[in-house]
């Protein structure tokens, strides 16, 4: 794991790990996920895990883990049960685990492969095409809100509730799925 990469302890963080069974194993790695997966999703502060299987040619699984902060992703990452875990797979695989940690940001613009990275003027582009439309919807969702929360009329708090549920849709629910429908054209040279 890089121990270069620094992020925020309590910022949401996604972890990308690639591992690659031999193909005779397979069966027993399939078997060895059904065993860590439910731990993983136990441990403090998860949010989520997906796994990628094969395709094509590849042999790699990459999972892709949601935690809710950067010490807890630790916390899960040194645990004894995942370590003792990954000694039981190590010898079905090919090669070490990669890791890869992500903050929310980052990880909307990161290719699922080795392509380059999309050009900064699509990202500006793409993020600018999906944060226009929150900023007029968000501020009128509010509104009703305001006579039951009257602090929600003071500029500062609006501001920060505002750009609180715009970033949380962006992060989680719009940018995620906006990127798939527009990666052919996103990283396209």
């Amino acid at each position: 794991m890089d121990s270069s990469i620094s992020i925020n302890a309590e910022s949401a963080v996604t972890t990308i790990i690639i591992q690659r069974p031999y193909k005779q194993q397979v069966q027993a790695y399939e078997n060895w996920l059904r065993e860590i997966v439910p731990l993983a999703q136990a441990a403090s502060g998860h949010r989520g895990v997906n796994i990628i299987r094969p395709h094509g040619m590849s042999d790699e699984y990459t999972i892709v883990l949601h935690f809710d902060s950067e010490a807890n992703l630790r916390q899960w990452l040194e645990s004894d049960t995942r370590k003792r875990l990954i000694d039981k797979v190590r010898p079905i695989l090919n090669d070490d685990e990669k890791v890869d940690i992500k903050t929310g940001l980052e990880f909307w613009f990161t290719p699922p492969q080795d392509p380059p990275a999309a050009p900064r003027y699509k990202q500006f582009l793409i993020t600018l095409s999906a944060i226009f439309p929150l900023a007029f919807l968000i501020p009128p969702f509010l509104a009703p809100l305001i006579k039951y929360f009257p602090f929600l009329t003071i500029p500062l708090i609006k501001a920060f509730i505002t750009s609180l549920i715009i970033v949380g849709l962006m992060t989680f629910v719009i940018m995620p799925r906006y990127v798939r429908l527009v990666a052919r054209w996103l990283y396209k040279s």
